[in-house]
């Protein structure tokens, strides 16, 4: 079973997550001192807060899949829309190691895809979604990380 993903930016990773607990009915599965994570199921949501310096308000939103195999599938379906998939393979990302794929959709949001494998004791380094354009080229200064917005073609000219 898939399960929604929505990933916030915050200020404060203490007053986000007192409010989302009261929100919630519910204590974060994950917790540190810059992240945040309720893998809620009613409803079906991965949600997830982090204070890591960017904009605040909605960083990206994606799907949780159970499998490689249903990884696939979804990867499948994002390349049959005509969209760029940046692949990523034993990644560390918000304190997990997973398989990803990233899109931008058609108005520029960044959308992720991943099967977690299991936890990591670190958040992992955010650049290369940062600094990547659209067709897996790196940006100036593009290299390997996690969850954060691709750098359009646009952005970079």
């Amino acid at each position: 079973m898939k399960r929604m993903h929505v990933n916030l930016s915050v200020e404060s990773i203490e007053q986000s997550t007192a409010f989302y607990t009261q929100l919630f009915g519910a204590e974060p599965t994950v917790r540190h001192g810059d992240y945040a994570k309720w893998m809620l199921d009613d409803p079906k949501v991965n949600f997830a807060i982090s204070a890591r310096g960017h904009a605040t308000g909605v960083d990206h939103l994606g799907i949780q899949v159970e499998s490689d195999g249903e990884l696939a599938d979804v990867t499948e379906r994002l390349k049959s829309a005509g969209q760029f998939v940046l692949d990523q393979k034993d990644t560390a990302c918000c304190y997990a190691k997973s398989d990803k794929g990233w899109v931008l959709d058609p108005q520029g949001i960044v959308w992720e895809t991943f099967f977690t494998k299991g936890a990591h004791t670190s958040y992992g380094d955010d650049t290369l979604i940062r600094n990547v354009v659209p067709g897996g080229v790196p940006a100036k200064g593009g290299s390997a990380s996690c969850c954060g917005p691709l750098v359009t073609a646009a952005a970079e000219a």
